[in-house]
């Protein structure tokens, strides 16, 4: 026969028991301890100097410091992989970029895998490319320049500041799209390519709206087309690439990655703060003065903008044999 006084015993110390499991689960909430964004390149960059005007930010919304650290090395390699390493616990986070799609291209054998070996959090923003010249040229737009190119097969040159960036894809889509042969002069990073673009040693360039603003402002540079679908917002009196070249479209963008296999709820929470940072209407505006167009968005966003971007990097850099130096 049982005995009831028995079961309800049991069942207590049952209750006990389960609610004793579930307290350290409810205890810790995230994040409890600061949070570490990698940058996968050296300080002062373009993108150390985004990265560090986020991380208080969204440090402030998550209650936690987030504290940069710049892991640089083999073209963004040696961090992205430490991060694709790192416990998927949500306390370790890459500051990626465009970097992870090109190199799946120009590596053959890459310690981690771009789309497999991560969790995408959210995109943070992104860098519209300009088509410049230097002023003396006597071009004004792009098909100027096409005319220009095709008239004399490699006597213009680009300034390309370095081998398998953004830059370089976007002049060897704009060679490829146009049949033309403008003949790259690859510096080892932005300073050095704008410089002798600005001496006149070469003739045009492909650069980030953010680090050619102010030559253009002052006419020491030649607006001829953004590399975006569509006209940006930021350089309005510019037409797109494209309006001269149908479907040409290079985008630079910035997101941030968790390890695979970070929870989800981690994820949303890493989200959530992201999209409250870039909701603020100073700090939009800030960035848009910079060069930089503000783009929150879901992990879902940040996934497809990965694949795409992807798939037409990989197939530029094979059809135009760009090799990693």
């Amino acid at each position: 026969m049982t005995n009831p006084s028995l079961n309800r015993r049991l069942l207590c110390t049952l209750a006990a028991a389960a609610t004793l499991a579930c307290t350290p689960a409810l205890a810790q909430k995230f994040p409890d301890k600061p949070i570490k964004l990698v940058v996968p390149f050296a300080v002062g960059g373009g993108t150390d100097i985004l990265a560090r005007e986020i991380a208080p930010k969204l440090g402030e919304m998550l209650g936690q410091a987030v504290i940069v650290e710049n892991r640089g090395g083999a073209g963004g390699n040696v961090g992205s992989d430490a991060v694709a390493k790192s416990a998927p616990d949500g306390y370790t986070v890459l500051f990626g970029s465009n970097t992870l799609s090109i190199n799946a291209g120009l590596y053959k054998n890459l310690p981690f895998d771009p789309v497999k070996s991560f969790a995408p959090v959210g995109v943070v923003a992104t860098a519209p490319l300009v088509l410049v010249a230097n002023p003396s040229l006597p071009i004004n737009s792009v098909a100027d320049l096409v005319a220009q190119a095709k008239g004399k097969p490699g006597a213009l040159n680009w300034s390309a500041p370095g081998n398998g960036t953004p830059h370089h894809l976007a002049s060897e889509l704009f060679n490829k799209m146009t049949g033309t042969n403008i003949v790259h002069v690859q510096y080892k990073g932005g300073g050095p390519a704008i410089n002798d673009l600005l001496g006149g040693h070469t003739q045009v360039s492909i650069l980030t709206l953010a680090s050619v603003k102010a030559f253009i402002d002052a006419g020491k540079m030649r607006a001829l087309g953004v590399a975006t679908a569509r006209r940006s917002s930021l350089l309005p009196g510019v037409p797109a690439i494209a309006e001269s070249v149908p479907g040409y479209e290079v985008e630079l963008w910035y997101g941030l990655f968790a390890p695979a296999g970070t929870p989800d709820a981690v994820v949303q929470t890493l989200n959530t703060a992201l999209n409250k940072v870039f909701a603020d209407k100073a700090l939009q505006t800030k960035f848009a003065s910079q060069g930089y167009e503000v783009r929150a968005g879901s992990p879902a966003d940040l996934r497809t903008l990965l694949a795409s971007d992807l798939a037409r990097s990989v197939k530029l850099i094979n059809d135009a044999n760009i090799k990693a130096e």
